[in-house]
C-alpha cells in the first residue's frame, strides 16, 4: 500500500494517495471533485478556496496533524490582506498535501453551483431528421427459398418503402431475430440516413408497431458552459433543455491555458477530453431523467464547439492551435459513432459536429451563422456571439467575413475583483444617480431594485454575492455616464468626483457599489484594474468586428446582432457607452439568445442544413486578427470609453458622456502610464 498521503474531499466523499507536495486543486481535479478554479490554479482568481479540518475523523479512518497541508504563503496572505478570505480558509492552488488530510470544498467554490443561462429560442424549421421510424412487415423463413432474416428485412424495406442498399450495425443482427418472431414478422425500424448518397443503416428494431419517438440531442459545448437541447425527432418539439459547467473549467478558463495545461501536463489532454466526456453523459443521464425518457432512444446529436473544445472533445491533442499558423487537424463536418466518443446514448447513435471555419473560428460560429445567417441578408449585419472567445461575422448576401477575438474570462466575471459567474446572488443590472452618484442595482434572483421596499427580504436566501458579467459591464458605461469615470479608465477621487463612494485604493480609486461587512457580506467595489480587464476585453471585441468592417471597406454597419447566453443578457445602450460595438441605432441592436445552440438545433433536425453550412462555411472569408497589423492599432484606440478616436455619433444623440478627465497628478499619472505600457506589452 502506498505510503503517500490521503486526501479526504467532502462533501463528495472522494479520496485518494498523492505524493507530499501536491496542490490541493490537482489531487481534485484528479479524483474529479468539484473545486472551481478560474485561472487554472495559477493563484490569480481565488475560486478554489478549501476549508481543511484537523483532528480525528473515525468516519474516514484518518487523523489529521496541523501540519497536514503546506505553510500559509504569501499569495494566500495578499488575497487576504486585499480581499479578505475566511479564517481556516486556503487557497487550493496554493495549499500542498504533506500528510494525511480532511479537505472541505465550500459551496462558493464548487463548479456545478452556477446557474447556467441557456435556453432553446423558438424558431420554425424544416423538419427533415437523419433518423426515421419505418413499420415493415417480412417474409417469414422458407426452406426452399434459403436467406436470412436480415436480407429478408431488406427486401421489405426495398419493396414496401423503396429504400435500398440498406446496411445493419452488429448489435441489431444480433437482436435481429427474436424481434422480428416476436413481433409476428411484423417489426419497427429506425433507419439513419445523414446524406443522400449515404445507404441508410438500420439501427434499431422493434417488435410489431413502435408508436414512440425516438430522439435527438443539439449540444453547445462552450469553454464555460455545456447546454444541451432534447428534441423529438418526430415533431421537433424540444422536450427538455439542461445545461452545466464544463468540466474542464478547473483545468483553465480560457482556451489557451487549457492549450498550455495538455502542452505542460503528459497526458493532460486525454484528461480534459475524459472529464468532458463525464460532463456531456452526466448531463445527457439530467436531461434524460427530466423527460423522463431511456436515454438509449436517444439516436441523433449534433455537437457544436470552438476548435480547442472540437479537439479535446473527439481526442486530439490541441497542441496546433497554441501556436501559428493554429492548423485545425480537420476543418470538415464529423459523423461520427456516439460509442467512439464514450458517450451514453444508443448503441447505434451517431454524432454530428458542423465544419469549423478556421484554426479560431470553430463549428459554434458555424453554427451562429446558419442561425442567424448573414449570408442571406439584405443589409449589412455583425453578429457577435459573445463568450470567453468572442466569434465575430459580418456581411450580407453578397459576402461574409468571419474572425475571432480573445475577449478572455472577464466578461464571464473573471479577472474582476467582486466578480462571479451568473449565479443567485450575483448583481446583474446596475444604474447609478448622475446627480447624487448613488447607485441601486438588482441581483439574479430578485426581481426587485435595492432601493425598493421588499429588497432585503428578496435576497434572504441568496445575499449579495458578488457581480456577474452583465452587472459588470452595467456599472462601468454608469460610471461613465455620471462622470465618475473618464474616457481613459480611470476612477476620479471623491474631490474631483464628489462621492463618498470613490474611495483611494493604492494609487487609484475604487468606486464603493455594496458594502455587505457589517451584515457579514463582501464588500463590493470596482476597481481600475476591473475597468482594465474590462477594457481589454471590450477592445478586443470591438477591434475584430473594426477588423472585418476594414476588409469589407465600411464605416458604419445597419445592424448589430448579440449572441451567446451572456449577449442576451446586455443592455445595448450599455455596450456601446463602453465601445463593445460600433455605433449603431440601438433599435437595431438585438439579441439572438444562444445563436450557436438553435444552429445546433437547425442541423440536427433538418439534415438539409448540414449540407447548406458545410457550403456556406467554404465561402465565408476568414481573418486571422493575430497577424492582422491594424488590430493592434484598433485596440489601443478601442481601449477608451467609448473610443480615443471614433466619435460614435449616434450614440451621443440617446446620451451625454461627461467630459471628465483624472489624469491629474502623480499617481494617477503614473496608474495611467502603467496601463499603457502593458498595452504596447
Amino acid at each position: 500500500m502506498s505510503n503517500d498521503p490521503l486526501v479526504v474531499f467532502t462533501p463528495s466523499g472522494k479520496r485518494g494517495r498523492f505524493p507530499a507536495g501536491t496542490p490541493v486543486l490537482t489531487a481534485a481535479r484528479q479524483l474529479g471533485v468539484d473545486l472551481d478554479s478560474v485561472c487554472g490554479g495559477r493563484g490569480i482568481c481565488s475560486k478554489c478556496q478549501i476549508t481543511p479540518s484537523y483532528g480525528d475523523f473515525a468516519k474516514h479512518g484518518v487523523t489529521v496533524a496541523d501540519d497536514a497541508l503546506s505553510d500559509w504563503n504569501k499569495v494566500e496572505q495578499r488575497y487576504k490582506d486585499k480581499r479578505g478570505l475566511i479564517d481556516g480558509r486556503r487557497l487550493g492552488c496554493q495549499a500542498r498535501v504533506e500528510k494525511d488530510v480532511v479537505i472541505d470544498v465550500p459551496p462558493e467554490s464548487q463548479v456545478h453551483k452556477q446557474v447556467v443561462r441557456k435556453r432553446a429560442e423558438a424558431r420554425d424549421i424544416t423538419l427533415n431528421p437523419s433518423v426515421r421510424l419505418v413499420y415493415v412487415e417480412v417474409e417469414e423463413p422458407d426452406m426452399h427459398k434459403p436467406s436470412g432474416d436480415l436480407e429478408r428485412l431488406c427486401e421489405a424495406l426495398d419493396k414496401q418503402w423503396q429504400i435500398k442498399d440498406v446496411n445493419s450495425d452488429l448489435h441489431v443482427v444480433q437482436t435481429l431475430q427474436p424481434v422480428l418472431r416476436k413481433g409476428g414478422w411484423k417489426v419497427t425500424v429506425a433507419l439513419h440516413q445523414a446524406e443522400a448518397n449515404q445507404p441508410p443503416r438500420i439501427m434499431h428494431i422493434w417488435p410489431g408497431y413502435y408508436d414512440g419517438t425516438v430522439y435527438g440531442l443539439a449540444v453547445d459545448l462552450g469553454s464555460t458552459t455545456i447546454a444541451a437541447h432534447l428534441c423529438d425527432l418526430k415533431s421537433g418539439a424540444v422536450v427538455a433543455s439542461s445545461g452545466i459547467m464544463n468540466p474542464q473549467i478547473r483545468f483553465g478558463e480560457d482556451l489557451m491555458s487549457r492549450v498550455s495545461y495538455s502542452m505542460m501536463n503528459k497526458g493532460g489532454d486525454t484528461e480534459m477530453t475524459r472529464a468532458v466526456r463525464e460532463g456531456m453523459n452526466a448531463l445527457f443521464a439530467q436531461i434524460s431523467g427530466e423527460a423522463n425518457i431511456d436515454p438509449s432512444l436517444i439516436m441523433d446529436a449534433v455537437f457544436v464547439c470552438n476548435p480547442v473544445m472540437h479537439h479535446l472533445f473527439v481526442g486530439i491533442d490541441p497542441f496546433e492551435l497554441g501556436q501559428a499558423p493554429f492548423a485545425l487537424a480537420t476543418s470538415n463536418a464529423l459523423t461520427l459513432k456516439a460509442q467512439d466518443l464514450n458517450l451514453d446514448l444508443h448503441p447505434a447513435a451517431r454524432v454530428y459536429l458542423l465544419p469549423c471555419i478556421a484554426g479560431h473560428v470553430g463549428a459554434d460560429a458555424a453554427a451562429v451563422a446558419l442561425s442567424e445567417a448573414p449570408d442571406k441578408s439584405e443589409d449589412l449585419v455583425l453578429v457577435v456571439d459573445v463568450g470567453t472567445n468572442a466569434e465575430i461575422l459580418l456581411g450580407n448576401k453578397d459576402r461574409v467575413l468571419a474572425c475571432s477575438s480573445p475577449t478572455g474570462p472577464a466578461f464571464e466575471g473573471a479577472q474582476i475583483s467582486s466578480g462571479q459567474r451568473a449565479a443567485p446572488g450575483a448583481i446583474e443590472r446596475v444604474e447609478i444617480n448622475p446627480e447624487t452618484k448613488e447607485p441601486r442595482f438588482r441581483v439574479i434572483g430578485s426581481d426587485i431594485w435595492s432601493d425598493e421596499p421588499g429588497f432585503r427580504e428578496s435576497i434572504a436566501t441568496t445575499g449579495i454575492s458578488g457581480i456577474c458579467g452583465s452587472g459588470i459591464i452595467e456599472v462601468i458605461a454608469e460610471m461613465r455616464l455620471a462622470g465618475l469615470l473618464d474616457a481613459s479608465g480611470l476612477i476620479g477621487s471623491a474631490a474631483q468626483t464628489g462621492s463618498a463612494r470613490c474611495v483611494p485604493e493604492g494609487r487609484t480609486h475604487a468606486y464603493l457599489l455594496w458594502d455587505g461587512t457589517a451584515e457579514g457580506g463582501p464588500r463590493i467595489t470596482v476597481t481600475n484594474p476591473d475597468i482594465r480587464a474590462i477594457q481589454m476585453a471590450k477592445a478586443a471585441l470591438y477591434s475584430g468586428a473594426r477588423l472585418l468592417m476594414d476588409k469589407i471597406g465600411v464605416e458604419t454597419v445597419d445592424r448589430v446582432v448579440l449572441a451567446g447566453a451572456f449577449g442576451a443578457h446586455i443592455s445595448a445602450k450599455h455596450a456601446m457607452v463602453l465601445g463593445m460595438i460600433p455605433d449603431c441605432p440601438l433599435d437595431k441592436v438585438t439579441s439572438a439568445g444562444n445563436a450557436a445552440g438553435t444552429g445546433a438545433r437547425i442541423a440536427l433536425l433538418n439534415i438539409e442544413a448540414r449540407r447548406e453550412i458545410e457550403t456556406t462555411v467554404r465561402q465565408i472569408e476568414k481573418i486571422e486578427t493575430a497577424v492582422e497589423p491594424r488590430f493592434q492599432e484598433h485596440f489601443v484606440n478601442a481601449s477608451a470609453i467609448p473610443n480615443a478616436t471614433e466619435p460614435f455619433p449616434i450614440l451621443k444623440t440617446v446620451v451625454s458622456l461627461p467630459d471628465v478627465s483624472f489624469n491629474a497628478g502623480g499617481g494617477d499619472g503614473d496608474a495611467a502610464g502603467g496601463r499603457r505600457r502593458r498595452r504596447r506589452g
